[in-house]
């Protein structure tokens, strides 16, 4: 404001002072300019119309003393009588200084005038209230058709059951209390022959609200059925029935920065997204699954620049992540059981940019599952007794997709007299898993990137002696799981043109990870699997892009069982 003040009176006093006769008119115009520009910042409160009386005033008094100084210079010169002499400016300096105050000018009045309007937001009626700035919505929408093409030497399932239904099974006892394997009929066998054809159809939508600084708040409702919590697919053919819409995420996050807004700690509790870094892999998490619990990760950089992240190398950085996740909580109702399923997770790696923008990333990671397996009623004489037999249905999984080991877990009766929860099966193994992860990007094609992923996985927890003495069944073992993938392309597919491809390797054997949480697409679900996959995305236009993938995947041990699915995925963002 004190710059605009001293240019006014100087504009002012140019114009009051003395002019030469020529240049009368042309000042008096840019004397009423000058006015008429006071007095509409007065109109737009820019000034107050006291500060504006105050510069004329100032700019009056400079000019007539501009005068007084030039008549008394004058008088003290002898001047010939037959002389007249006229104050001079050039013509180029006179439109200099025009010209610089009108720029000068119109710059600070517009931003003033700018950012006024801004503030109280002219022209904007109802204007939103501050609380709704906090919101920030996004979503997706994914329409599939999948195929599934069953291989021509499957075991005919039907006919000689082996790879059962035990998530089917496992519901029907539970709604029923009726042995239900021999109930259900075809539906108790896993389909190994027919070929499926389904249109799918996935809709998210997020939230994401800022509580204060550093805590904000996620909520994700999706598509999908409520009981399976690594698919948000829903399959169109209802007879026009109702999609089910259901809360997928709902939590808290903390973020804490220090003096340099390097993010060093986060805290998350609720519904939450994956903590656990993954190299983009499946092998252990389904891409879809969220968690439930807490979670925290700490991040330190080994070595920080002022310059680092403007020259694209952020350095080597170490974090670690821990997590506590309820399972399966005991019955509130009844209180009969003291069963209670837990996940405890760990996780710590290195995340290394380098000066040429390639980036390395590996981590290790160890999950505990904990009272997952099967507790089995080792008497077949007697029946699952009242004491006893609400911790023992408590032990049955709530979901799984099929290949993990599996026990009854009341056995007693006959066929003809079989007992209440005879078609109960639970896990017959242990699962406590080693996971290790990599993954480097390389960027010397930019835009296109280049990047090896790696992922194993083995669960330690699995006990040959204990399983036979658990339940009897002496089971080989088959703990480990590997994978191996290459993606070319554009890292994120945002405008038309924009492509990537991708090729992987996959080897999951039974008891590697558990079943329920694993990929759900490859081999349409489950582990004891092994294979290859490809496929491509390519921008359609911005936020729209095409994906097909074919995964080909057989079994490991057991009757012949193969699955080839292509899909086909129209693919937007909001």
């Amino acid at each position: 404001m004190a710059n605009k003040k001293q240019l006014m009176a100087l504009a002012l006093s140019g114009l009051i002072g003395t002019v030469q006769a020529g240049e009368k008119e042309e000042l008096l115009k840019l004397r009423n300019t000058t006015t008429n520009l006071i007095k509409q910042l007065v109109k737009q409160g820019v000034i107050t119309d006291k500060a504006a009386n105050e510069m004329i005033k100032q700019a009056e008094v400079e000019a007539g003393q501009q005068v007084a100084e030039a008549k008394a210079a004058g008088a003290n010169e002898a001047v010939p009588a037959d002389e007249v002499r006229v104050a001079y400016v050039p013509d180029f300096v006179k439109d200099e200084i025009r010209q610089q105050v009108r720029s000068e000018l119109r710059e600070e009045v517009v931003g003033d005038v700018m950012q006024k309007a801004k503030n109280e937001q002219w022209g904007l009626p109802n204007a939103l209230p501050e609380w709704t700035k906090r919101f920030k919505l996004s979503g997706d929408i994914r329409l599939r058709e999948q195929s599934s093409l069953m291989a021509s030497d499957n075991i005919d399932n039907l006919l000689t059951p082996y790879y059962l239904n035990y998530q089917a099974i496992n519901n029907a006892n539970n709604a029923s209390g009726a042995p239900t394997r021999t109930n259900l009929g075809q539906n108790a066998s896993l389909n190994t022959k027919k070929d499926q054809n389904l249109a799918r159809e996935r809709f998210r939508l997020g939230i994401d609200a800022a509580v204060t600084d550093g805590v904000d708040a996620g909520i994700r409702l999706s598509s999908g059925n409520t009981p399976n919590p690594i698919s948000t697919n829903q399959t169109l053919g209802n007879t026009g029935a109702r999609y089910e819409f259901t809360i997928d995420r709902a939590f808290l996050r903390y973020n804490a920065v220090d003096d340099h807004k390097y993010n060093w700690l986060t805290l998350m509790g609720g519904r939450t997204p994956n903590p656990f870094f993954t190299a983009g892999s499946e092998l252990v998490w389904d891409e879809d699954l969220s968690f439930e619990g807490l979670a925290g990760s700490v991040r330190q950089r080994l070595a920080f620049s002022e310059l680092s992240d403007d020259i694209g190398g952020k350095g080597p950085e170490v974090f670690a992540t821990a997590g506590i996740f309820p399972l399966q909580a005991q019955n509130p109702l009844t209180g009969l059981t003291s069963l209670q399923k837990w996940l405890f997770g760990g996780q710590a790696g290195l995340d290394w940019g380098f000066d040429n923008q390639d980036s390395l990333k590996l981590a290790a990671a160890y999950y505990d599952y904990q009272n997952v397996r099967a507790k089995v009623n080792k008497n077949a004489a007697t029946y699952c007794s009242d004491s006893n037999i609400a911790d023992l249905i408590q032990s049955a999984p709530q979901f799984t997709q099929g290949g993990n080991s599996m026990v009854g877990i009341c056995t007693e009766g006959t066929a003809l007299n079989p007992g209440i929860y005879s078609g109960l099966y639970g896990l017959a193994s242990d699962y406590k898993i080693l996971n290790i992860n990599a993954q480097y990007d390389m960027t010397f094609f930019s835009p296109l990137h280049l990047k090896l992923s790696a992922d194993y996985a083995k669960n330690i927890g699995f006990s040959r002696n204990r399983i036979l003495a658990n339940t009897g069944l002496d089971i080989t073992k088959q703990n480990t799981a590997w994978q191996f993938k290459v993606d070319l392309g554009w890292s994120k597919i945002e405008t038309a043109g924009n492509w990537n491809v991708f090729a992987a390797y996959k080897y999951l054997e039974r008891d590697a990870v558990l079943d329920a949480f694993t990929d759900s697409d490859f081999h349409l679900g489950g582990t004891n699997v092994k294979g290859w996959w490809l496929g491509a995305n390519y921008g359609l236009m911005k936020n729209v892009w095409l994906t097909g993938r074919w995964l080909s995947g057989d079994v490991i041990k057991g009757p012949p069982f193969g699955v080839d699915v292509l899909q086909v995925d129209i693919n937007t963002r909001f």
